[in-house]
Order: C-alpha cells, then structure tokens, then sequence
C-alpha cells in the first residue's frame, strides 16, 4: 500500500546547513543533527528527542562502569575522559574527549558501558534514547548513514589507540596526543596552534602508559626542542610540521585521532 501523502512534508525546505550551523556554532550535535539532506521536519524530530543536561562539574560522571545501556552523549561544551579499572582496581583512562564527540557508542552491543566517564571541567552534554535515536534513522536515511559513520570512526580510533601505545616511543606517544588535540580543535573550528589541557599530567601519563615524571621531562624537551610552549595549561604550537613528524604523521601513517 502506498503511503499517505504527506503536503508538509513535501513542501518543508532543505535545511540551509550555513544558517542553521551558525546558530549551533559550538554545539556538539551540529555532525549529528545536520547531515546533508535533512529537512526541517526531520530536524525538528531529531531535536525533539536530544534531552540537554544542566552544567556538570569536574568529576561528575556521565554514566559509570557497567551501567544499563539506554543513550549516547554528545559533549556539548567542556571535556570528558573514558576510563575502565584495573584488576588492582585502579583507572586506566581509554580517552580523551572534546565538544563535538560523541559517548557511549561501545555500549550498543553489550547494552552496558564497558567504561565509565566523567567531567574533566566544568561541562554540558546531550543525551541521545538510543531506541528513539535508532527508530527515528530509520526513517531518516541520511542521519542512519551518519551514525554509521561515527560508528566507524569508533572502531577506527580503536586501531590508533593500539597502535600508538604498542608501536611508538615515549616522544612519539605525547607528540600524537598534542597533534590529534590539535587537529580535533581545528575541525571545531578553533585554533590548532593554541589550547588549553583540561586533563593533568597523571591524566596524560596514565593515558598513554607512561610515568608522570616522563610526561613532565617531554614537555619540558618539546619546549626547548622550539615544538611547543606551555604555560601551565595553555599549549601553543611553535612547529606544526616537526611535531606532525614527530608524532609519526606520514602518508603511510596517519596521526591517530586518539578516541575521537
């Protein structure tokens, strides 16, 4: 049987993406939430579903270890860490997250969080029902391929993740970290060559499974090296291109995004 004629939405508009991005220039949901080809009925739809969280402090959780799986988030404003726990019942950050990125993708096939996180600063997030999310991309064939896609990605990061701890020296591992951050902050439209770390030296140490004090000996050595400056956490880029090198950039060997 053919379907219902539906006037509205024939007759609503393709989403100006240049307007609609101004307004949500900052917004986390701007890769979700505007796919080409979304119409303005379909984003209404889509909007009505996002339920947005008030500001959480540093170290409120998002959702925890082992929690029931019902929702992803998109970090709005601010930053967050993933973690798991060692057997000795330790954290062991898995990554690093910025406004734009979305959460919780790895529960989908378990229906649990095989990770917990939390706030490093102050931040927003979106929560996105994931069976209304799924029902809604059904109908929505564009938003359905972007969810793909971020899906993808995922398992991408994944790969980098292994092989930035398992195949790159010391210098190699802090230098990959500082060039994905500052590649993910120019995808957001911010600069590349001058951001604050939101996460400590432990943080990073932990992350990429190496001591504190190695950690402090490399920024130290990247700032006489003329790589970087840092002012306690404010990073600038001195040398794009020897820090890209240095991180192991090539074209046979992308800089890891570190768990976009």
């Amino acid at each position: 049987m053919a379907e219902p004629h539906n006037t509205n939405r024939e007759q609503a508009k393709v989403v100006d993406l240049a307007s609609v991005q101004a307004a949500c220039n900052g917004c986390s949901m701007r890769q979700l939430c505007l796919p080409m080809g979304v119409d303005q009925v379909d984003l209404h739809r889509l909007d009505e579903i996002i339920r947005r969280s008030r500001p959480m402090q540093r170290g409120k959780h998002v959702f925890r270890l082992g929690d029931q799986f019902h929702a992803i988030y998109a970090i709005r404003s601010g930053s967050v860490k993933t973690y798991t726990m060692t057997d000795a019942g330790s954290e062991q950050i898995t990554g690093f997250h910025l406004p734009g990125e979305l959460i919780g993708l790895d529960a989908i096939a378990t229906g649990a969080h095989p990770c917990g996180a939390k706030a490093l600063e102050t931040a927003t997030v979106c929560e996105l029902p994931f069976l209304q999310l799924e029902e809604l991309a059904v109908q929505v064939p564009s938003l359905q391929h972007q969810l793909l896609r971020l899906m993808s990605k995922e398992i991408l990061s994944d790969g980098e993740l292994l092989t930035l701890l398992g195949k790159k020296s010391a210098e190699e591992r802090l230098a990959a970290l500082i060039f994905s951050l500052s590649m993910r902050f120019k995808e957001r439209g911010f600069s590349p060559n001058e951001f604050r770390l939101s996460m400590s030296r432990n943080d990073i140490a932990d992350y990429l499974g190496l001591a504190v004090e190695t950690v402090s000996r490399l920024f130290t050595r990247f700032q006489q090296q003329g790589l970087i400056d840092v002012q306690n956490k404010q990073v600038t880029i001195r040398d794009h291109d020897r820090l890209k090198e240095l991180a192991g950039s090539s074209a046979e060997d992308r800089a890891p995004q570190v768990r976009a």
